[in-house]
């Protein structure tokens, strides 16, 4: 069995859940997709397995709910059995070419990148599209990589059209709504955020905003 074709480039924002004081996994995920978000990723690191496999079965009845894409970080396995739409690796995750190896075309692969150099290794291991950052410094991640900046990034996408890489790149790592302008002048394909909704005093006109803001891309 193979994923049936998925135009990434037509879900320019992804949402990656977290939990806060004031939101669980699952209502974070819940908050995106009633602000209008098509795209979740499934996010919890340094929780029990069997936790994780328990969300992702729950938040991917929801997102069917809404007809939107689920993703799960890190855990092959557990996007297999529940069905997801495809796995995110980050660069401490497997290889892109051994989820590759095990998930066969029954999921979309993402990889972290934060240089070009990560994207070309990507690219040849089959990663169907790239999360590039962090943009600025952000608190979501415990392992953070170089900042790159609205120039850094630029150059990046700039040398991935130079070589011919045409891979889907979505930029993440402490995205604020005012960064919008700039962002759409990097030649990434689209966004992806956490912080900004949820940490946000009204999370569903923030996410109302970042849509506005990113259509049409």
């Amino acid at each position: 069995m193979s994923m049936p074709a998925i135009d990434l480039k037509k879900y320019p924002i992804q949402f990656i859940t977290h939990q806060t004081t004031r939101f669980s996994y699952y209502q974070s995920a819940e908050l995106a997709l009633k602000g209008g978000v098509r795209w979740i990723q499934l996010r919890m690191k340094e929780v029990p397995k069997e936790e994780v496999k328990k969300e992702a079965k729950r938040i991917k009845e929801l997102c069917g709910t809404y007809d939107a894409l689920f993703f799960i970080d890190d855990y092959v396995d557990i996007a297999l059995e529940t069905k997801a739409h495809g796995v995110h690796l980050g660069l401490h995750d497997m290889q892109i070419n051994e989820a590759r190896k095990i998930a066969g075309k029954e999921l979309l692969i993402g990889a972290t990148a934060n240089t070009f150099d990560h994207i070309v290794m990507h690219a040849k291991a089959g990663a169907d599209y790239i999360g590039l950052g962090p943009l600025r410094f952000t608190e979501t991640k415990k392992q953070l990589s170089p900042v790159l900046g609205v120039n850094g990034v630029k150059a990046i996408v700039k040398q991935c059209k130079e070589n011919n890489i045409f891979l889907p790149i979505y930029l993440i790592g402490g995205i604020q709504i005012n960064d919008i302008i700039a962002i759409k002048q990097t030649g990434v394909d689209g966004i992806a955020v956490s912080s900004a909704i949820l940490l946000s005093e009204n999370p569903l006109e923030t996410t109302g905003k970042f849509l506005d803001g990113l259509n049409p891309y």
